[in-house]
């Protein structure tokens, strides 16, 4: 067994219906979307879901993995505290991935843990997943500084370390796309914030993974964006397999790209 599919998904906490109170409807193409990946992954009952997110710890040289038998979350600083997770971590599997990172010379693992409590980034994910399938255990990756091609060979590391293991894995990118496509929006608007949306959306669309090599540290810095790095790890973790791709849905009425497809190996 190995990764039987991957989703690129973002992380607006006002999906949520308990945080957005009726906010969450502007976006409903979004949750559609979403509850669609999430049906998928009930499909093929996983062993462990390994989630991607920038809001992760995360440091300059280094990527961060979860360590520990489980942690808990939940979105009290989203006003919803109600809402809770508490996800058991598929220990073995961040083992063997620390493993073979450090074998490829790949400045990943455990150490460094500055907050326990999973972040956003992954819970919105789990928040839809959990509903159609919950017998899973989790990976949680943080992001680097590094450039984008060590976060592409991250991702050879996981598919590497997952196949050593037999294990049934779906693999969820947590990210936004650019924070600049309005003037009311978050960050304002700057030209390279739509520019990087329709050109993010067109590679991943079409699953021309190596192209997000080629997007620049100062374009991306310009546009605002949240999860390419979160991209390009699922990217490397998919080298060399045949994939399905489908666009499912591209929305951006806040001034924040919130975009979904799926990869189907």
């Amino acid at each position: 067994m190995a990764i039987q599919a991957a989703f690129m998904l973002p992380h607006p906490p006002l999906i949520v219906p308990e945080i957005g109170r009726g906010e969450e409807k502007k976006i409903q193409k979004t949750i559609d979307a979403y509850h669609h990946c999430a049906q998928m992954t009930a499909a093929l009952q996983p062993d462990t879901i390994v989630v991607i997110s920038p809001h992760q710890v995360m440091y300059a040289d280094y990527f961060h993995i979860s360590p520990g038998q489980d942690a808990k979350g939940d979105f009290s600083r989203f006003g919803a505290g109600q809402v809770r997770f508490h996800e058991l971590y598929d220990v073995k599997l961040v083992e063997e991935l620390c493993k073979e990172a450090e074998q490829n010379q790949l400045p990943a693992g455990t150490d460094g843990e500055r907050d326990k409590c999973l972040d956003h980034g992954t819970m919105v994910p789990l928040y839809f997943m959990n509903q159609y399938w919950q017998d899973y255990r989790l990976v949680r990756i943080g992001l680097s500084g590094l450039p984008l091609s060590v976060h592409y060979e991250l991702g050879r590391c996981l598919t590497n370390a997952i196949e050593r293991l037999d294990r049934n894995v779906v693999l969820l990118a947590s990210g936004d796309l650019s924070h600049r496509l309005k003037a009311d929006g978050p960050y304002g608007y700057q030209k390279e914030g739509p520019e990087y949306d329709r050109r993010i959306m067109d590679v991943m669309e079409r699953a021309a993974f190596l192209e997000l090599l080629h997007f620049s540290d100062d374009f991306c810095g310009k546009a605002g964006e949240c999860g390419h790095r979160s991209f390009t790890i699922l990217a490397g973790a998919l080298e060399g397999k045949k994939v399905k791709a489908q666009k499912l849905s591209y929305e951006g009425p806040f001034g924040v790209g919130y975009g979904i497809c799926s990869y189907c190996v």
